[in-house]
């Protein structure tokens, strides 16, 4: 079906949420898509950060069309396989790379959405704040969450509350649970030392990406998500980091925040986990994760027989191919050749989640518009702000090539 005809029948039928871009593709490989007029493109968005091996990689197709034939779903109440071996898998990767103690092992709830195990994260907050208040014998129920001022953790009402971006939240204010949330500057510890002095005794955890995406890639300083882990502890409160965007080796490290010394209490991950299969989950350490009892919480579709199937695979393909190795160098380069552009103010990121920051010159959507008609998918968080996410599988001549043109349009 053509574009025309599709534009036709979403005008129609879908709900209007989405300004969506003039195209519509059809295929894809590796850092390539295709439309339905049979014109390439080069793909630096990545499903927004989700097509962690590439378009169609040969392991995932193969991995999701025998899983299929074989069995999609049967529902949490059965055990199946792979589910244990993935769990396992992240409880690896989360002790990588800390000089920290980190002897106790960690626990998953497999969701199907970076917003649903946000809002899993900080129910689960809450709930340890009232077992250790029952446990020490007071009636105390410790609620606040502390967050980042222009965070983002989803779109459900919970989720919406714990955005600190007004732009965001207008439209459906007040939200059910907006009072329950304190945001903070990020990377501003005298003002996080303020917040827990004033309202320590309420506060239940603290939610912040250790790399803030959607309104620009701001990496949280190593100092700062230290201070963060000192105040928590002292305060009976538990430490979260979303690490839906940054996560998954997005950063050339399996977390982002294995940048910096620090251990959180409870970690939320989803994009790239299954690299295009709708997929959520989120890992609490075991003393934490044991607050959770058999039927206090559940979802029907979270860790299907496909998503598992296809979260292992990825994995497993990461490690074989070398593929933190590789977005860690190549990374680097794309920071480094995006810093020589034409307008360019500055650079921000860690591995391949990164963004350019241009003068007021430069009209970032048109830019993304104008992309398109050069064979560029492109990401605008801003005006004057561009957003990189490619597959994490982008090499040094993708840069390149990405380079050039975004130069012949600037």
């Amino acid at each position: 079906m053509s574009l025309q005809q599709q534009q036709q029948l979403e005008e129609a039928y879908v709900m209007h949420t989405f300004g969506r871009k003039p195209v519509e593709l059809v295929r894809g490989e590796g850092m390539r898509v295709w439309d339905d007029a049979g014109k390439e493109y080069l793909d630096f968005i990545g499903g927004i950060g989700v097509i962690s091996l590439g378009h169609c990689h040969p392991a995932l197709v193969k991995t999701l069309q025998e899983q299929a034939a074989k069995l999609m779903h049967v529902s949490n109440y059965y055990y199946i396989e792979g589910r244990g071996e993935l769990a396992q898998k992240i409880n690896s990767l989360l002790k990588q790379n800390l000089r920290c103690a980190h002897a106790e092992d960690w626990q998953t709830f497999f969701a199907n959405s970076g917003a649903e195990a946000n809002a899993c994260a900080i129910t689960l907050a809450r709930l340890d704040a009232r077992w250790q208040q029952e446990a020490a014998g007071s009636s105390a129920r410790p609620q606040l969450i502390v967050t980042l001022q222009r965070s983002f953790h989803g779109r459900t009402c919970e989720t919406l509350a714990a955005t600190a971006q007004p732009v965001k939240q207008e439209a459906f204010s007040p939200l059910p649970t907006e009072k329950l949330y304190v945001p903070v500057p990020a990377n501003d510890i005298d003002a996080l030392e303020q917040t827990f002095a004033e309202l320590g005794n309420d506060i239940c955890g603290m939610l912040l990406e250790p790399v803030q995406g959607e309104c620009g890639v701001y990496p949280c300083t190593e100092e700062y998500l230290k201070a963060a882990r000192r105040l928590t502890r002292e305060n009976d409160a538990v430490l979260i980091f979303d690490e839906v965007q940054c996560g998954m080796f997005r950063c050339g490290t399996p977390f982002g925040f294995q940048h910096a010394d620090v251990q959180p209490d409870i970690v939320t991950m989803a994009k790239g986990i299954a690299g295009g299969v709708p997929m959520g989950a989120w890992s609490a350490r075991t003393k934490v994760a044991k607050v959770f009892e058999p039927g206090i919480h559940g979802s029907t579709f979270g860790g299907s027989c496909l998503a598992i199937a296809a979260a292992n695979t990825v994995l497993d393909t990461i490690e074989a191919e070398g593929i933190a190795q590789n977005v860690q160098e190549v990374g680097a380069y794309l920071r480094e050749k995006l810093d020589e552009l034409p307008h360019v103010k500055e650079v921000r990121g860690l591995g391949l989640m990164v963004a350019a920051e241009f003068d007021e010159s430069v009209d970032a959507p048109a830019v993304v518009l104008a992309a398109l008609e050069a064979g560029l998918l492109l990401n605008a968080t801003g005006p004057h702000t561009l957003r990189f996410l490619p597959p994490l599988v982008c090499t040094r001549e993708d840069v390149d090539d990405l380079i050039a043109r975004l130069h012949d349009l600037l």
